[in-house]
């Protein structure tokens, strides 16, 4: 995205589409759970019903996209076969039968007599939610907005806006025929409209970036509106001394080339210096089969990797069949390492010394650490949550893969009978401050 302009107003159309979906969101909220649920079944059948028509719009976006010169993670993103779909229709389901997130007290409280406090979790309002090349980022982000009660403006990629408008067709189909209606979704298809999103604050209460690092660099400082979200996925596996090395191979392997476009999956592969000769021996030819350009660095290459890796190959989220080597001395190296590139997404370590791996899980702040498992496993749907609207790397909560419960936020509720705050300050009442049960 060009960033020498300042952001334009939003232009009158995509105010009023705005309202409407920020009205319609109140009603959503104060549905009942079982109209929620109802609402995305019927999502979800509309979407095996019109199937053909997705596949169909997905190919022109394909073809297009593959003339018009898209690169090819981009690509991979972009490509919606029958099986993906089904399993985007599952998520769906999946989604209508995880537990409400509305309505859930957090605290019940007596401050005195027939003074009672609550906190209860209600949905945030409006999501704005801007995605690059990916169709089923709409499907999973729309569910997940209905189920929490949440209106959402959608803006998707111009490489895949027939496959998204057929998809949107299909969501408002579903929704017309349950309760809910389908005022709650609209999806946007200008860039002027997903510029003047940005500045909805007041109608619009978050932003959900999914795409490249430039693009949400771009929203984060572009906006007064909270964003959520992360700008790199640079993962790490750090293979320690004590290894079961076929094991580790398995990891490394899984957690490059079972989906390389992800943004979990590894960029930089780490070795404890001790294992590293006998690791390189069995997994280099195993790394060029499966198409892997290794880079390392002098230690690597004097075990066999052919390419140098050079300083910015370590900051880099390559997204594509590619590895960073690093030879490490010792434990301390690896940590540092991580410290120093991570983009806090999700790290692993291969180890067999429990030890080693418990002061691995409690000192790397990432949003995922893992011990012997791939770090593809970093997924809302892998996680339960049925599917994700995207994954934070922010400290604060939420963080990692977030669902349902990253689209609430709490309100504190007081019932009272003409209770009055000088009585607390004179003494003549005093709080009890009793917890009740929730």
């Amino acid at each position: 995205m060009n960033t020498s302009f300042s952001v334009p107003e939003p232009l009158p159309q995509l105010m009023k589409v705005a309202e409407e979906v920020k009205k319609a969101s109140i009603s959503l909220g104060q549905a009942t759970n079982e109209e929620r649920c109802n609402a995305l079944i019927n999502m979800a059948k509309a979407l095996s019903d019109k199937s053909s028509e997705i596949l169909e719009a997905n190919l022109i976006d394909l073809e297009r996209s593959s003339d018009e010169g898209l690169g090819k993670s981009l690509i991979s993103r972009l490509q919606l076969n029958e099986a993906k779909l089904q399993g985007c229709i599952d998520g769906v389901l999946k989604v209508s039968e995880l537990s409400d997130p509305v309505g859930k007290r957090q605290l019940h409280r007596e401050l005195d007599e027939r003074l009672i406090l609550e906190r209860v979790t209600v949905p945030l309002g409006v999501l704005g939610v801007i995605f690059e090349s990916r169709p089923d980022a709409l499907i999973q982000i729309a569910s997940l907005a209905i189920r929490s009660g949440n209106g959402a403006l959608l803006k998707g990629g111009s490489e895949a806006r027939e496959t998204n408008q057929a998809i949107m067709q299909a969501f408002v189909g579903g929704l017309s025929n349950s309760s809910i209606g389908a005022g709650a979704l609209s999806l946007l298809t200008t860039r002027q409209e997903s510029l003047g999103l940005l500045r909805l604050d007041g109608l619009v209460d978050l932003i959900i970036p999914r795409g490249s690092n430039e693009l949400v660099r771009f929203i984060q400082d572009n906006t007064r509106i909270p964003v959520l979200g992360h700008a790199d996925g640079i993962c790490h596996l750090y293979v320690d001394s004590s290894v079961d090395i076929d094991q580790a191979i398995n990891l490394a392997l899984d957690s490059k080339i079972q989906y390389p476009a992800a943004c979990n999956a590894i960029e930089t592969l780490l070795i404890h210096e001790d294992i590293a000769d006998l690791f390189l021996q069995k997994s280099l030819p195993m790394f060029s089969n499966a198409g892997v350009i290794l880079r390392g660095d002098k230690k690597s290459q004097s075990l066999g990797v052919e390419n140098p890796a050079t300083d910015s190959d370590w900051a880099t989220e390559y997204l594509d069949l590619i590895l960073s080597i690093k030879i490490v001395s010792n434990f301390d190296e690896a940590m540092e390492h991580i410290r120093k590139y991570s983009s806090r997404h999700t790290e692993a370590i291969a180890t067999t010394d429990k030890a080693v791996a418990e002061k691995f899980l409690s000192s790397v702040d990432s949003a995922g650490v893992y011990h012997n498992c791939s770090t593809r496993f970093a997924d809302g749907f892998r996680y339960g949550f049925g599917a994700e609207v995207g994954i934070s790397t922010q400290t604060l909560p939420p963080r990692g893969p977030v669902g349902l419960e990253g689209l609430v936020t709490y309100r504190y509720f007081i019932r009272g009978e003409g209770d009055l705050s000088k009585d607390f300050v004179s003494g003549s009442r005093t709080f009890s401050h009793k917890d009740l049960p929730l």
